[in-house]
């Protein structure tokens, strides 16, 4: 931390000074009374330079400066001018996840009111894309992240038209990855973990925006929402799944499952592989109370068509472990 001119620290200047020249003893009281990180130094253009340090005591060849300046050593290098400035001072990654939490809130609150006025008219006039709702979630994730994170998009030409219907798939770091994928704008419906749906606010925006839940380790429940996704995918809306099926706590990509890609060779449609950087760093898996700085960045690549479930699998986890080893690659050669 670095301290600038006598003006902005009264308290500081005003002990140095009488300390200096109203105390019968001004280096032994200076001794008492400033820490010991203190580095003070007395220069005035054109004049000689005075420095005092507790160690060397004055160095003093003509008259003290009118002009002190004080410089705080407080790094805790031990190691003389090693000082940051002040605005280098950035808030902690638990404070900016409590800030996070609390914009995401705020900025639910109009979206999730219009989201309820507006459901019944959805569920009668277009039951299955719902395009009315596209917008409030594009909005909503966009207001939440921006103070916390940029995001990149990369491969938006690989995006197929709005009302083409497209199974869409992206590897699963952190807890956010679905805020960047709503700034898409885009009408799919996540599959999600049927415990979400009784969070508070965003869990009952998830079952009005139509998401599908689903319980882990439960077959019927995964064949359920299997069916249901072909069902939204066969009346022109889009689905989205993470095939690993939970977070990677390591950084890693896991196995994808198959379900993501039977609905895709069923009903005939694309699949769109997504390729996610960043979220895991920025919130990594089982540190959701914190919110690291950093940037995200979201690949779309080319989309992939076939009638062969297990195919449609291979080439999809493929081509997202090829671009995370190369943005890997890159990011190591930067550093």
């Amino acid at each position: 931390m670095q301290l600038s001119t006598l003006s902005l620290f009264p308290f500081c200047n005003f002990l140095t000074l009488y300390t200096l020249f109203h105390l019968p003893n001004p280096i032994s009281s200076l001794c008492k009374t400033v820490p010991k990180f203190l580095h003070i130094k007395a220069s005035r253009e054109g004049e000689s330079r005075c420095y005092f340090t507790l160690n060397q005591g004055f160095n003093r060849s003509n008259k003290l400066s009118r002009y002190i300046v004080i410089r705080s050593q407080l790094a805790g290098t031990g190691i003389l001018d090693a000082t940051n400035s002040l605005s280098e001072i950035k808030p902690s990654p638990k404070f900016r996840g409590v800030c996070f939490y609390g914009m995401t809130v705020m900025a639910g609150v109009l979206p999730f009111g219009i989201l309820i006025v507006a459901h019944p008219l959805a569920l009668i006039f277009d039951p299955y894309k719902t395009k009315f709702y596209n917008l409030i979630p594009k909005l909503w994730a966009t207001a939440s992240i921006a103070p916390f994170f940029d995001i990149e998009l990369e491969g938006l030409e690989n995006l197929p038209p709005q009302n083409a219907p497209a199974v869409y798939v992206s590897n699963h770091q952190s807890i956010i990855d679905f805020y960047p994928l709503l700034t898409l704008g885009r009408s799919f419906k996540f599959i999600g973990k049927n415990t979400v749906f009784l969070y508070p606010g965003i869990g009952w925006a998830m079952y009005i925006l139509g998401m599908i839940p689903v319980k882990r380790m439960d077959i019927r429940s995964h064949l359920e929402a299997v069916r249901r996704c072909m069902d939204l995918v066969r009346n022109g809306a889009s689905v989205f799944f993470f095939p690993e099926g939970t977070r990677s706590k390591d950084g890693k990509l896991g196995d994808f499952k198959k379900g993501a890609f039977t609905v895709a060779a069923k009903t005939g449609v694309p699949v769109i592989p997504m390729t996610l950087i960043g979220t895991g760093e920025i919130m990594p898996a089982g540190m959701e109370h914190v919110v690291n700085s950093g940037s995200v960045k979201l690949i779309i690549h080319k989309p992939i068509k076939g009638n062969d479930p297990e195919i449609l699998r291979q080439l999809a986890r493929n081509t997202i472990l090829d671009t995370l080893s190369i943005e890997a690659q890159k990011k190591k050669r930067l550093s």
